[in-house]
């Protein structure tokens, strides 16, 4: 089976949580946890590689936490996965132009697929928003306030 990983998804919904309850001021971690089942110190992690990317800022002190650093439609959920997981690809040999792993390519009828795969898989990542997500939870959590869901 191919997947993302649990680092990817739980990146993006710790991101969409933040985009839902950042209402001027950070978001704190621990609400963050609380709310997507995820250890704060898990949460922490992913954040820190988010930052890096330029995705989230953290905030210091009381009244601390986490907080989008570009507005939510203009982070994708590409964006979010591969600050955690690294380059999109569903095999080893479309990932890195440089540093391929099989000897195979200039032969292999199956190439062209891997590539196409992850190429499609890629846009449709990045086709998707904060926004858009954050949209959809805030949705699916009035459907299941109302008891629809």
């Amino acid at each position: 089976m191919i997947r993302i990983s649990t680092r990817g998804r739980y990146a993006l919904r710790a991101m969409v949580d933040v985009a839902q309850h950042e209402d001027g001021s950070p978001v704190p971690r621990r609400e963050i946890a609380e709310r997507q089942d995820i250890s704060a110190s898990y949460v922490a992690q992913l954040f820190r590689e988010l930052a890096e990317a330029g995705l989230v800022e953290g905030v210091k002190g009381p009244g601390g936490g986490y907080r989008l650093a570009r507005t939510a439609d203009g982070i994708t959920a590409r964006d979010v996965v591969e600050a955690v997981e690294g380059p999109l690809g569903l095999a080893e040999c479309v990932v890195s132009e440089e540093d391929r792993p099989c000897t195979r390519i200039d032969r292999c009828a199956t190439h062209l697929l891997w590539e196409r795969l992850s190429e499609a898989m890629t846009e449709m990542l990045a086709s998707v928003t904060l926004e858009d997500l954050r949209k959809k939870a805030d949705e699916l959590s009035g459907q299941a306030e109302a008891g629809l869901g």
